[in-house]
């Protein structure tokens, strides 16, 4: 899987969305985002966001 064809433009910023980084992974989207949620210190401040 190529991750350039998963990325889009979203409010002019190049995103990958949670069940695309899931699947990057071979996890969850509930573990990716569990993930950010309790390691927010290992993550960029602008990782993740919601809309």
């Amino acid at each position: 899987m190529d991750v350039e064809d998963k990325m889009i433009t979203l409010k002019n910023q190049q995103v990958i969305l949670d069940y695309d980084v899931a699947e990057l992974y071979g996890v969850q989207t509930k573990e990716i985002n569990q993930a950010v949620k309790n390691n927010p210190r290992k993550f960029p401040e602008d990782y993740i966001f919601q809309a």
